[in-house]
């Protein structure tokens, strides 16, 4: 690696000027936009508008006048543009639990006469709870099958697997996925795929249609920034509309919703996607958090994002050793997201007094101290000031404190 200069690379910045458009707290230095992105500011007064005049005066005419039935399709269209799909292949929607509960049990009616989901140990789990639930419901020997380690997957697709399940980044470490390379590996044994975007989407270009993806879903309130519990979205390939019917058929994905008919009959487009009515005001900061993105250069933010994550660790390498702290974060940029992971031991108690410190990240049991970072609001000058943080934390043990050992419920 080359060794970075943090007040050059601040200068030479093209994307700094983005940092004005989210509202951030003084006297914090936020690497936790994998988590829960900041607020952009111009989110507060839409939402306001939303709730004063759309709601407050308009009412139910708001379903028309405003565009609100329109608004899983609207936000969808934009994610879409992020993620490399075609238009009408995107919708915002539900949870990403949810959206994968209808993708999965889609996928395996797509693929009858084979049983196995392949997916990792180390995935999310709501992904693996999900999966082992929708197997259990369809019974008929369905079964999870995990590998231990991404090396282990290929030798996995077999002849009997149906669906292979995978978050693009992984959540704890960052280790990232080749999307094009394993997706064509499982299409050549007849496997469809489904890709969790959850911490990719908005930290770098993907491209899903590239890649020939069958399935993705993701969540909107990590880097699209959203708003804590914003609404998710999912992407379903052209070829697979108008085929095996999602389970949840709700009304919003009827072909005629308000033609009232007392039987379901599917839409053929991505709208058979939908279930119920929108969640409007989460739908509302979404829609307004995507808008700047409209400005981004997608290959001038990943650039930045590997070299945050580079300088980030070149500087805690010259204490890592030290202090016990094992970098779990592929150091080539390709295998990357946009996170830093370390384990190590009392690596609650560490982060909790960085965030007392005003260094915000977060914790992953048993033993990962995490860091995202994101370009669109995020110095080098501040990470610098972050690793200096973390080493006298690390060397004046401040985090033995008893205060730093008490666990939340949030980690």
């Amino acid at each position: 690696m080359t060794r970075i200069n943090a007040t050059h690379s601040d200068e030479t910045d093209t994307l700094r000027h983005f940092r004005e458009r989210f509202d951030l707290p003084d006297g914090v230095i936020y690497l936790d936009g994998n988590s829960l992105g900041a607020l952009p500011k111009t989110v507060k007064a839409r939402v306001a508008y939303t709730i004063s005049e759309e709601w407050g005066n308009q009412l139910i005419r708001s379903w028309n006048t405003a565009g609100w039935v329109h608004l899983p399709q609207k936000v969808g269209g934009r994610i879409g543009r992020l993620i490399g799909a075609q238009e009408g292949t995107v919708v915002s929607a539900d949870s990403t639990s949810i959206n994968l509960f209808k993708v999965l049990s889609a996928a395996l009616g797509l693929n009858p006469g084979r049983s196995k989901i392949v997916s990792e140990r180390e995935n999310f789990p709501t992904d693996l709870y999900i999966a082992e639930g929708v197997a259990r419901q369809i019974g008929q020997g369905h079964r999870l099958v995990l590998a231990d380690k991404p090396a282990d997957i290929p030798a996995m697709l077999s002849d009997d697997v149906a669906v292979l399940m995978l978050t693009h980044v992984n959540y704890r470490t960052g280790y990232r996925h080749d999307m094009a390379a394993i997706t064509q590996a499982a299409h050549d044994k007849g496997i469809l795929v489904i890709w969790d975007l959850a911490h990719s989407a908005g930290a770098m270009a993907i491209d899903l249609t590239g890649a020939d993806a069958d399935f993705a879903i993701g969540c909107g309130y990590k880097y699209l920034n959203g708003g804590p519990g914003a609404p998710a979205f999912l992407y379903v390939n052209p070829r697979h509309h108008g085929g095996f019917r999602q389970p949840l058929s709700g009304w919003f994905g009827h072909r005629a919703p308000f033609a009232f008919e007392s039987s379901y009959a599917p839409s053929n487009s991505i709208d058979q996607y939908l279930c119920g009515t929108p969640s409007v005001l989460g739908m509302v900061a979404m829609d307004e958090a995507l808008a700047l993105w409209d400005d981004v250069d997608m290959d001038a933010l990943r650039a930045k994002s590997v070299a945050l994550c580079d300088f980030f660790i070149q500087e805690v390498d010259g204490f890592a050793g030290e202090f016990g702290l094992t970098l779990v974060t592929p150091r080539n940029p390709d295998q990357r997201g946009s996170q830093v992971s370390y384990s190590c031991d009392n690596g609650y108690a560490i982060m909790q007094a960085l965030i007392a410190r005003g260094v915000i990240g977060d914790f992953r049991a048993p033993d990962i101290i995490r860091f995202g970072f994101t370009p669109l609001y995020l110095s080098f000058a501040e990470v610098s000031e972050a690793v200096a943080i973390l080493r006298d934390i690390l060397s004046t043990r401040a985090w033995d404190a008893p205060k730093y050992k008490v666990r939340e419920a949030v980690t």
